[in-house]
């Protein structure tokens, strides 16, 4: 008897929940493994290029030459900052409210504060938030990501004026196969009898 085929590995970027997809996977196709991997934004693209892993979902933009990419949400930017920072007594901000601060984690938009920022070394999201918790400096992050490292001495405020970050299945056009497909079919809704 052969060995089992290789499991379809699904990377998932911190925030993303593929849990919802991935049971739906497993109750159709029972006897084909999926395996969930988590991959950083920062090696999102090259796990799919050097074949990590099959699909990913990640957060846009990535070099789409090569890939299929299918949007399938936008989320909300938030700031971070400590429970007694002024942002706590708003609803939502706007960057103009921001440009005092210290920013812990460079922005992935570009965006910093006017006021002169320390030299802070790199780190984590969860160490970003950590920092800010202790009452140093903001960082901004998608709202999912904010959720994921929530703690009781932060608050998060939704960043009315900084556009949401999109998140995407993406996969390399090279394998576009029938096992691609099917978990593409999961992902938007299909029923199992439908076709593509």
């Amino acid at each position: 008897m052969g060995s089992p085929p290789e499991p379809l590995r699904v990377g998932f970027v911190t925030g993303a929940t593929p849990d919802k997809w991935a049971g739906v996977w497993r109750e159709r196709y029972p006897r084909e493994r999926l395996e969930l991997v988590p991959v950083s934004e920062a090696e999102q693209e090259s796990s799919l290029r050097d074949g990590t892993i099959d699909l990913a979902l990640v957060r846009l933009p990535v070099d789409r030459d090569g890939l299929h990419v299918i949007t399938l949400y936008d989320e909300v930017p938030v700031v971070v900052a400590g429970h007694e920072h002024l942002v706590a007594a708003a609803d939502e901000v706007v960057l103009a409210d921001l440009v005092d601060e210290q920013l812990v984690l460079p922005h992935r938009s570009g965006w910093q504060p006017d006021a002169p920022q320390l030299a802070w070394p790199p780190m984590t999201e969860r160490e970003a938030v950590e920092t800010v918790a202790a009452g140093t400096g903001i960082v901004i992050l998608p709202m999912s990501v904010a959720r994921l490292h929530h703690r009781r001495d932060v608050v998060t405020r939704p960043v009315v004026d900084l556009a949401p970050t999109s998140v995407a299945l993406a996969w390399l056009v090279a394998r576009d196969d029938e096992r691609a497909q099917r978990f593409v079919g999961v992902v938007r809704g299909r029923s199992a009898r439908s076709s593509r």
